[in-house]
């Protein structure tokens, strides 16, 4: 049950129609157009949907699919079911076309059975075979003619016919020939045909030359056209000859058609699945056109749209080169009433239509202009209320036209029910509308219904924003330009911006202030607070961006790094196993140079020379494969034994580094390097003498390059990032926590702050991959917290 009856116009469904008929190929599809309708029906509204996206996908996949002559025969049925007509040989040749047609239908989906499920089952709407299109084809031609071979009688009387014609023209040529050389006819003449007999012009004053009858005359009475009256029988006979033709093609059409009479049960059958195919490829044609998908469609009743267009309206906008803004949509039993409020022209009405023609379309068998993860459902009933229904002749008022749909709406609305209200309330004194409103509003939220409401008054976003089963919506407005951006933002009230735009255009301020007072400072509040609200929103949003355009930009970064450290990882694998493969092949060739050697020295019985010539080539394969000189190691630094004091100087075992003990703390030391301080476990220490330590300073820095002492000098625990980009800080944490693990420490600092808690987030996930890394955690809340990441080093 829908309502108005007119429901189509309001929502402008008509327009999709009239736009589904163009993509039509025939009467035959538009039929089908003209009796779409809304349905309720779960189980047919599937079965509608998946016929559509399976022939958009036949489109789409360039298969060669039938694309004309899906003619409406039901005419020529209609007259060939009476007995004793016949149908004409033009007749014929659009049947015989349109059953190829239907014949290459039904093949097409033989041949595609699993890839068009829903679409094959249309085949049991046909049971015709092609014996009908054979015998139409044994008498129809390729342009619609009656074969010379249909019957033997008419092979034998066109033979005839152009027998007759032949001799006709010769005798005519003949004549024609001797009356020119004789001045007799026009000097452009030439033979033609007039009341179905051939004859020549003559010159009008000697037409009595010639003996004949006179057929015709030209516009200006000056050539006469004559039939020479020696042709005279031989027109004749082809005047017989000619009825002859016709009552024999008049037979063999009446045969035709007492043949195709008991067809034309199956026929129209047959064209009714040729009708429903027309029009399903015009629905995928538009689905195409509107970028249309095939939406889940769930029991369970929810509206979750993503990315929903108005067809009509995106097609107009892109008649002026302007871009659609999609529309996301949540309705479920919880937030079944979306109340949408806003300033006027910020796309509140659209909101509305967009939502029910959308609705309207899938209930018709349509795919509809939304993503295709929409989740969608379907009802009952369709109720709108929409637009001016003033009736003079029933002496109603905008108003009291909006009342009577209203007391329809609550009378007959239920849980199964969609309805659309546009500027709910409006048409009546503000106070009393919105007091009525508001009561209707909460009888048609105890229904259990959905559907969508726009509104300008402040009462009902209250009442939608306090009652479960009510939701708030807002459209989105920049308040800094004072222009709508057409975003519907669900679950929260939307500003009318009244104030504000009549400022922007120039009203008076004193007219404004004046405005404002007698409004009320609650209500100018509750409309500055909206307007801070979108404010704010539109500020974070910005920053999101922002924030995750770095994040994908850190991703990226360390997704390089990754990359490099693996190919790093394959090009050592690489590099080691080539110089195994060239120790081992110089070995091999040592060894081979030994055997032929000792083999030469045998074969020689030692002879002197040849034992020094041996030896000296020897000597030279040795020196090739003799490695490199490597720089001697210094004598190693004799340890003094006995108990490690306050005062000593100590080693450190891991990397070589001399220090003071300063403190002894259990099975800890605390020692100085320079001016640096730390604590290390005892066991990592070896006591050492005065002079050992200023020759171990000296020595560990010419075997290392790396001046521990110097660089624990230099050294500082505290490393600060704070405004590096990502890929900035990958090198300076790793070569911070290296150092500071050469140098024996044990707790480190790295100062990022808070802000949005990127750079912890990176810094941290750095050490988490650090072998050197015993744990991290946040500093005291009083030097820093989570802008500070403590560092403990593995001992």
């Amino acid at each position: 049950m829908n309502y108005p009856n007119n429901l189509e116009e309001k929502i402008n469904f008509s327009k999709i129609r009239e736009l589904l008929k163009e993509e039509c190929s025939s009467s035959l599809g538009t039929d089908f157009v003209d009796k779409m309708s809304f349905s309720k029906d779960h189980n047919l509204v599937q079965r509608l949907l998946d016929q559509t996206e399976e022939f958009r996908k036949i489109i789409l996949s360039g298969e060669l699919f039938p694309s004309s002559n899906f003619t409406n025969i039901h005419p020529f049925l209609e007259k060939a079911k009476i007995a004793g007509t016949f149908l004409y040989e033009d007749e014929f040749h659009e049947i015989k076309l349109s059953l190829s047609t239907l014949s290459r239908c039904i093949e097409f989906f033989l041949d595609h059975e699993e890839a068009y499920p829903q679409l094959f089952q249309l085949l049991g709407l046909v049971n015709l075979n092609n014996d009908l299109l054979r015998s139409i084809e044994r008498i129809i031609d390729e342009k619609g003619k009656i074969r010379n071979n249909a019957s033997k009688e008419l092979s034998l009387i066109r033979s005839q016919i152009l027998y007759e014609e032949s001799r006709l023209r010769k005798v005519l040529d003949r004549i024609f020939r001797e009356a020119k050389g004789k001045g007799f006819t026009p000097d452009d003449a030439s033979i033609t045909i007039r009341g179905g007999r051939m004859v020549i012009p003559v010159l009008a004053e000697n037409k009595r030359k010639i003996k004949g009858f006179i057929h015709d005359e030209s516009a200006t009475g000056q050539t006469v056209y004559l039939e020479p009256a020696e042709v005279l029988d031989i027109n004749n006979d082809l005047m017989d000859l000619a009825y002859m033709e016709k009552r024999e093609i008049q037979k063999i059409l009446t045969q035709l058609t007492d043949q195709l009479r008991p067809y034309i049960p199956e026929l129209r059958r047959a064209y009714h699945f040729l009708g429903m195919v027309d029009f399903i490829r015009a629905k995928a044609k538009f689905a195409i056109k509107t970028d249309s998908a095939r939406p889940k469609i769930e029991k369970v009743r929810q509206l979750n749209w993503t990315k929903a267009r108005h067809p009509l309206l995106e097609f107009a906008l892109k008649q002026q080169g302007r871009k659609i803004v999609p529309l996301d949509i949540a309705l479920d039993h919880n937030r079944r009433l979306l109340v949408i409020s806003g300033p006027n022209a910020g796309g509140k009405s659209v909101t509305l239509k967009t939502v029910a023609i959308i609705q309207y379309m899938l209930q018709c068998g349509l795919l509809v202009p939304i993503h295709e993860s929409s989740v969608c459902t379907l009802f009952d009933q369709f109720f709108i209320d929409i637009g001016d229904e003033q009736n003079i002749e029933n002496d109603l008022s905008t108003y009291s036209s909006h009342l009577m749909s209203m007391k329809y709406f609550t009378q007959f609305a239920n849980k199964k029910t969609i309805l659309f209200i546009d500027e709910f309330g409006t048409g009546t004194e503000p106070l009393f509308g919105g007091a009525i409103a508001e009561g209707i509003l909460l009888e048609l939220n105890k229904s259990g219904a959905y559907g969508v409401i726009t509104t300008h008054y402040g009462n009902l976003k209250q009442v939608a924003a306090k009652n479960q089963g009510l939701v708030n919506g807002a459209m989105r407005y920049d308040v800094d330009k004072l222009e709508p951006l057409y975003q519907l933002e669900i679950g929260k009230p939307g500003s009318s911006f009244a104030l504000e735009i009549a400022s922007k255009i120039g009203i008076s301020k004193d007219i404004i202030q004046y405005a404002k007072d007698h409004i009320g400072e609650e209500r100018v509040k509750y409309d500055r607070m909206l307007t801070k609200l979108e404010n704010e929103k539109s500020k974070y949003e910005h920053l999101l961006t922002e924030a995750l355009r770095k994040e994908r930009l850190l991703e990226i970064r360390l997704k390089e790094y990754n990359e490099l450290k693996e190919t790093l990882e394959i090009n050592k694998k690489k590099y080691i196993q080539e110089a195994k493969e060239e120790a081992k092949a110089l070995l091999d060739d040592v060894n081979r140079k030994i055997e032929s050697s000792i083999k030469a020295i045998k074969e020689s019985k030692a002879d002197k020379e040849t034992t020094k010539k041996i030896r000296a080539e020897i000597e030279e394969v040795k020196a090739k494969v003799r490695p490199e000189k490597k720089v001697p190691l210094p004598p190693e630094v004799k340890v003094i034994g006995g108990e490690i004091q306050v005062g000593d100087f100590v080693r450190l075992k891991d990397n070589g580094a001399v220090a003071e003990v300063l403190a002894l703390h259990k099975k800890e030391a605390e020692i100085s390097i320079g001016d640096l301080k730390s604590k290390v476990k005892l066991n990592r220490l070896e006591k050492i003498s005065n002079s050992e330590m200023k020759k171990e300073k000296k020595s560990h820095a010419r075997r290392t390059g790396y001046d521990t002492t110097s660089k624990m000098m230099d050294f500082s625990p505290n490393l600060d990032i704070r405004g590096k980009r990502g890929e900035e800080i990958l090198p300076m944490v790793q070569n911070f926590v290296d150092d500071g693990y050469m140098l024996g420490l044990k707790d480190l600092r790295i100062v990022h702050g808070k802000g949005d808690g990127i750079l912890r987030e990176i810094t941290r996930n750095l050490l988490r991959g650090m072998k050197s890394v015993a744990k991290t955690e946040d500093e005291h809340a009083d030097r820093g917290g989570a802008g500070v990441t403590l560092v403990t080093l593995r001992s």
